[in-house]
């Protein structure tokens, strides 16, 4: 706090009482700049977060308030066949597009980090899938992989791999509609792995590999034992976000098959709407949600721990 002060006759000096100026400290100032922050926070994630756990643990529904009912829609979801297929498919579609993901964003990565014509036009350029808006691509594939219109069964049949008239039923089938789903995704997914890994590598420095190269080691060596090492951190990081969007995936699915057919490419996100928006039984589609938390919350854990110990190695 600053204090006044004033001359009198004499030359005296009167010490007066001291400004209160809350700014002036660190700390108040901090916390001001804060509170828009921590106002969108309780907005936006902890009152919805709450009140998904109080729905959970209650029988509501659309325009029923309804009552306390404990555990009881979790112990349904135990029993709910369904609800069984959609963690298996959950685990499945993110396992499977994370790996390719991975694979294809990380030989990218080593493509764009080289030198040639054009680069930057490239760079940008493959950024476009994950520019576009996911509802509209989402709607080109589901053209594409329409039964009678499909250019990709045109495709088959130019082939010769299906007859005439005779084309694959992608998103009718259920095996073919997860697989197309994971396509899409993956799709989707790979530019952000492409230029997150590319990022990654231009930390590296060169002199590395020229050494080892000098020393006779061949281009798989090199990166295998020194680029691989040295981007681990950031591909840990990398898969970190992209298992925890993978998992909640929602437009991709409900655009292109709805969860259907028949159920078989359900998520989390997908039956969790379906139950509590479709049906209007927001107490099953909160458990629901509730139910794919701590098993997110797991991963998570599980892959922090790992960067860590990555880390400090």
């Amino acid at each position: 706090m600053a204090t006044t002060e004033m001359s009198v006759p004499g030359g005296g000096i009167i010490v007066g009482k001291p400004k209160w100026r809350p700014l002036e400290s660190e700390g108040n100032l901090a916390m001001l700049l804060l509170l828009p922050t921590i106002a969108l926070l309780l907005m936006f994630i902890a009152y919805p977060f709450m009140r998904g756990i109080l729905l959970a643990v209650t029988n509501s529904k659309v325009g029923v308030i309804g009552d306390f009912v404990g555990f009881e829609n979790f112990a349904r979801l135990l029993k709910d066949p369904i609800f069984h297929a959609v963690v298996y498919n959950t685990f499945l579609y993110t396992f499977v597009t994370t790996v390719f993901k991975l694979i294809l964003g990380l030989w990218l990565a080593l493509l764009l980090n080289r030198d040639f014509k054009f680069k930057a036009f490239t760079r940008a350029f493959i950024l476009l899938p994950f520019i576009v808006p996911t509802v509209l691509a989402c709607f080109a594939w589901k053209w594409m992989f329409d039964p009678t219109f499909s250019v990709l069964n045109w495709m088959l049949f130019k082939l010769g791999v299906v007859a005439a008239g005779a084309g694959v039923n992608w998103l009718g089938d259920g095996d073919l509609a997860m697989l197309s789903i994971m396509i899409v995704n993956i799709w989707r997914g790979v530019p952000f792995f492409a230029i997150s890994l590319m990022a990654g590598l231009q930390t590296i420095s060169p002199d590395l590999g020229e050494a080892a190269a000098i020393d006779g080691a061949k281009p798989l060596q090199r990166f295998w034992y020194i680029t691989w090492p040295l981007l681990m951190p950031v591909t840990m990081v990398v898969v970190l976000f992209s298992v925890i969007q993978t998992f909640s995936d929602f437009q991709i699915v409900y655009v292109m098959t709805g969860g259907g057919p028949a159920n078989a490419t359900h998520l989390f996100a997908t039956y969790a709407y379906q139950l509590g928006v479709g049906t209007g039984l927001l107490s099953q589609g909160a458990a629901v949600s509730l139910a794919m938390f701590p098993l997110l919350f797991g991963i998570v854990i599980f892959q922090l721990m790992y960067i860590r110990r990555v880390e400090t190695r």
